[in-house]
């Protein structure tokens, strides 16, 4: 149960595009991304991609507010693919989450599930067959709680 009973959890506003990006930013700085490896022109760069995928991939943010201030967002969209797409919607249609973010005195009291949950019953809505995700070390068990399969990524470092 939440220490804070008075959260509303809503679709985020094109107002509240910057404070999304913004979370999506700290959200790296958090998982130890170094401020020297982050484009200075970031917030342009996460505002173009909103704006792209809202038009493009069916895009929407959620948000948890509590006394009039935002602590927690997370967006989803259509999963634009890694390559050419041959199948039918019926068969794989995508979608993605990305930017679940709690500001950290809110964390663990389960605004980021609520969250998640908003962006899957979203998805389920525009007929996605899968919802996919990159989790973070702290958020994979929130996944996990939620349904989500634990997956391997193999890769080579360059």
């Amino acid at each position: 149960m939440s220490a804070f009973p008075n959260i509303n959890f809503r679709e985020a506003t094109l107002q509240e595009d910057s404070l999304i990006a913004q979370h999506f930013y700290q959200l790296w700085r958090d998982n130890n991304v170094s401020a020297e490896f982050i484009r200075s022109n970031w917030l342009e760069v996460i505002l173009e991609f909103i704006s792209k995928a809202r038009q493009d991939l069916y895009y929407k943010a959620f948000v948890a507010e509590l006394d009039g201030k935002v602590v927690g967002s997370a967006s989803c969209q259509l999963f634009a693919g890694l390559y050419p797409m041959p199948f039918t919607e019926d068969y794989r249609k995508y979608g993605y989450i990305w930017g679940v973010y709690v500001e950290p005195p809110y964390r663990s009291q389960g605004i980021a599930t609520q969250l998640t949950s908003m962006t899957i019953e979203y998805l389920k809505a525009i007929a996605c067959t899968r919802a996919i995700l990159h989790a973070s070390p702290s958020g994979k068990p929130v996944y996990e709680r939620l349904g989500f399969l634990p997956n391997n990524e193999m890769r080579l470092d360059m």
